[in-house]
């Protein structure tokens, strides 16, 4: 179970945090949930489609947490995944890169719960399998969920009401 635990670790643990810090704006919250959720899988072993299941469990996490700790102000933390991004940009970018991160967030922060979590996991690479297991939807669902929080995502960020919030 060892070997198996760190070969899921080693080929998810990031990708998992960088969808839970793109739901958080905070990475050491990310990170947090990310290792608890590994720790659930060596406590209760991950089923056949790993992948899902701790997707599935890294958003319950998130929601627990969420449904637990209403009143935490969430702190937006930009951190550089990317080696490029080691060399400090121009202020001027730096500055409209945040602005693009907020607004993201903002739009992201409109939209439902399920549409949030189904467009955060296909970013994440997830396919409409894995997504519908993370997710509980109907795998025939996933395209015309996507489809809709896409719509609904595009008018939050031109500053439009997301239609049909659930």
């Amino acid at each position: 179970m060892t070997e198996l635990l760190a070969a899921l670790f080693a080929e998810h643990y990031r990708a998992l945090v960088r969808m839970l810090y793109r739901r958080t704006g905070d990475v050491d919250r990310a990170e947090d949930l990310a290792q608890e959720t590994f720790a659930r899988a060596a406590q209760q072993g991950a089923p056949r489609s790993a992948r899902s299941w701790l997707y599935a469990v890294a958003l319950n996490l998130l929601r627990d947490e969420a449904r637990s700790d209403v009143r935490r102000e969430r702190r937006l933390v930009l951190v550089a995944h990317d080696e490029e991004a080691q060399l400090a940009p121009a202020p001027d970018a730096a500055i409209e890169r945040a602005e693009r991160e907020a607004r993201v967030r903002t739009a992201l922060d409109r939209l439902s719960v399920r549409d949030r979590e189904v467009l955060l996991l296909k970013a994440e690479g997830l396919d409409y399998d894995e997504i519908a297991a993370a997710t509980g939807l109907s795998r025939g669902a996933i395209g015309t969920t996507l489809a809709r929080a896409r719509r609904r995502f595009v008018q939050a960020y031109d500053g439009g009401e997301a239609s049909d919030v659930a």
